[in-house]
């Protein structure tokens, strides 16, 4: 793949390598420091695999200060900074310089106080998603947000990302379930924002850390939200004969003022491909399927389903199937949540993520089609259709150049039809370097000034997560930014 530059590193920190490495190690035991080249392998990418840096060291603190030791010594010697959660990142926000050192957080997994009565939960940044909803799950509470990646990705990572998931339709993503932070800014100062209480005073500071892509500090504690668990919830699928007319029935269901706890949307080859893996019983004899769960008392979820079955058949909905048991219900969701490994199993792809209005699905999945097929290539669409946040599967050759710069070209098309449909650049995997480019698609140069004035008033050096966002020759252009 080509067509995306990095910041060239600085040699003459690379020339000072055992030096800064020597350094590092006063701070952390020996086990939490990585040097080696070997071993160095597995921080050079992230879930965005199509591009390799191997850092100059990383480092697996424990404590925050710990992190703020580190970020003290890094500021002074100009060393650029790299945040990283579980390196599941798909738009390469994890992706490192050959001059930074990878500050992990993969060592930070305590969880520090589950409060009940205030229903909140403060973990270290690096427990992962999953564990929140295990730890609570036996007194009847769970974390809302739900990634596909939630068995391995972290809460620092998700706040980095401003990560959803399936059942964030109802519950909202990480901003919406996130009350406040501890970071460590780039000079190693410790600040707090928000806390335990639902509005906190002054700036909304958590707000713009959630998805700021580690570039105003790194994250090292979290006060989450927990959401009592419902009396019930129930899965359905329903089969179109069309993704536009599915995609016209997920507008209308939204419309009529229906929110389900989650709508996903897969077309047919998504539909084999899950099914081919995970044995869900999804039908195979439609061109797309809404997996539409409610929740709530059985008379509740049973008067939600009607009002939705009828808006389907105004749509000439081919399948009803209503889950019967928990375990069907645990089977259609491994199917909808296995999808990009499963996909991973037949073909290389790149999995895009724009975001548009509810109204544009029919017309953005029609062009979504035309547009790949003009590459020739495949494309697999599996996402959020409840919120609009597309994810189309690209399917190609990795081992074939021509086919991996279709591929690369074809994603950015597809980023540029969600903008121009009224939409954004991404729902929940970030810009990272993949989308950055791009961003002048989205933003007059002033909008990017006033978000490099922000960022900038946080690192002035611009050392942390560099050539990240922010396209390479933006800081040129701007008037304000550092």
């Amino acid at each position: 793949m080509s067509g995306i530059a990095f910041i060239k590193p600085d040699q003459r920190i690379i020339a000072r390598r055992k030096e800064i490495v020597a350094q590092l190690a006063e701070f952390v035991p020996s086990d939490c420091l990585v040097n080696d080249p070997r071993e160095l392998v597995p921080f050079e990418t992230d879930g965005f695999t199509a591009y390799r840096r191997v850092p100059l060291a990383v480092v697996l603190p424990e404590t925050t200060e710990q992190v703020s030791a580190i970020m003290k010594y890094l500021a002074r010697e100009n060393v650029p900074v790299v945040p990283r959660g579980a390196g599941t990142s798909l738009s390469g926000g994890a992706i490192p310089q050959e001059d930074a050192v990878v500050v992990g957080l993969s060592k930070m997994t305590r969880i520090l106080e589950i409060d009940y009565p205030n229903r909140i939960a403060r973990v270290q940044a690096g427990v992962t998603n999953i564990n929140i909803s295990n730890e609570v799950d036996a007194d009847g509470f769970f974390y809302a947000p739900d990634p596909s990646s939630q068995l391995a990705c972290t809460i620092g990572g998700n706040i980095g990302m401003n990560s959803g998931g399936a059942h964030c339709l109802k519950y909202g993503v990480t901003t919406n379930n996130l009350l406040g932070v501890k970071m460590v800014l780039f000079d190693g100062t410790v600040v707090e924002f928000g806390g335990g209480a639902l509005d906190a005073p002054g700036y909304d500071f958590s707000g713009l850390v959630c998805g700021s892509e580690g570039q105003l500090g790194i994250v090292t504690e979290a006060t989450v939200r927990l959401i009592a668990k419902p009396e019930g919830a129930r899965p359905v699928l329903f089969g179109f004969d069309s993704s536009e007319v599915a995609g016209a029935c997920v507008a209308e269901i939204i419309g009529s003022g229906i929110i389900p706890v989650a709508i996903e949307f897969m077309d047919k080859p998504a539909i084999e491909i899950c099914e081919a893996f995970a044995h869900a019983g999804y039908p195979l004899d439609v061109e797309a399927l809404l997996i539409v769960e409610v929740e709530g008392s059985d008379a509740e979820m049973a008067d939600t389903l009607v009002r939705i079955v009828e808006i389907a058949k105004r749509h000439e909905v081919k399948v009803v199937k209503e889950s019967q048991s928990a375990m069907e219900a645990a089977l259609i969701w491994k199917g909808r949540k296995s999808a990009f490994g499963a996909t991973g199993r037949i073909a290389d792809y790149i999995c895009m993520d724009g975001t548009v209005p509810l109204s544009q699905l029919p017309y953005v999945l029609k062009e979504t089609g035309r547009i790949v097929a003009e590459y020739g290539l495949r494309v697999a669409n599996v996402f959020h259709a409840g919120d609009g946040n597309m994810h189309p599967l690209i399917l190609y050759d990795v081992n074939d150049p021509e086919q991996a710069r279709k591929a690369e070209e074809c994603g950015m098309d597809l980023l540029r039809l969600c903008v121009d449909a009224g939409g954004c650049l991404t729902g929940e995997h970030g810009v990272g370097i993949e989308k950055r480019e791009l961003m002048h698609h989205q933003y007059t140069q002033a909008d990017l000034d006033q978000q490099m004035a922000a960022r900038a008033a946080f690192d002035p050096a611009w050392i942390m997560n560099p050539s990240k966002v922010f396209p390479l020759d933006a800081r040129g252009k701007g008037k304000t930014a550092a």
